[in-house]
């Protein structure tokens, strides 16, 4: 595991993550197995579903959750809730590895005692994209964001506090995971289209895990 160096900022292709975002290349490696198993028993309780916005919109990113909370998306609006809207059974637990390995990365990125209660798993097929948002449904903003990618590479977009400010480009592999908080916290992000791809372990998928503290 290597962290990339920061870098001084502007719009464009990256070398290194932007001012606020922490880079820690195949910091996930080693507990590869053991993530892709839990993702499988979490799916297997909570499916991955497409869920629609609040304008009416089809997400074309599928997502399930785990923990005490999950992420729902409806016509009524964004929001964290305890049970699962399609199941109404409460979340499945988050799996130890995966609390380990988010509190671990999180004090790598410089944000110690990290105890997330959501993990967001997002899954992307090629042409799948998360538009530019704020994480801002959460309770508690002192709390870092970990974002744990998998399978597929992706072009992770990140700017500053408002929309219209310019994005860096980072390029997000097999096992890396981003971190951000502090003043970074509310910072405008997004993923690029998916490109076309075949990876040894997800085939034509990649897998984001996302740690947060709702409550």
């Amino acid at each position: 595991m290597t962290r990339a160096k920061t870098h001084s900022g502007g719009a464009g292709p990256l070398f290194g993550p932007p001012p606020g975002l922490t880079l820690l290349q195949g910091f996930a490696l080693p507990q590869e197995d053991a993530l892709l198993a839990g993702i499988e028993q979490v799916a297997q309780a909570a499916p991955f579903r497409h869920m629609v916005t609040p304008g009416g919109f089809t997400m074309s990113v599928a997502l399930t959750n785990c923990g005490t909370y999950g992420w729902v998306s409806d016509r009524r609006g964004y929001r964290y809730q305890s049970q699962d809207p399609e199941t109404g059974h409460t979340w499945p637990a988050m799996p130890a590895v995966f609390m380990d390995l988010a509190r671990r990365a999180a004090a790598a990125g410089g944000f110690e005692d990290f105890s997330p209660d959501a993990c967001l798993i997002n899954r992307y097929a090629p042409g799948s994209k998360l538009s530019l948002h704020q994480d801002k449904n959460e309770a508690d903003f002192s709390a870092p964001i970990v974002s744990v990618s998998l399978g597929l590479p992706a072009t992770f977009l990140f700017g500053g506090l408002e929309r219209t400010d310019p994005q860096d480009r980072v390029q997000l592999h097999h096992g890396d995971i981003a971190v951000w908080g502090g003043k970074a916290r509310l910072a405008y992000h997004g993923v690029m289209p998916l490109k076309d791809g075949q990876h040894p372990r997800l085939g034509a998928y990649r897998i984001n895990m996302t740690f947060r503290r709702a409550a």
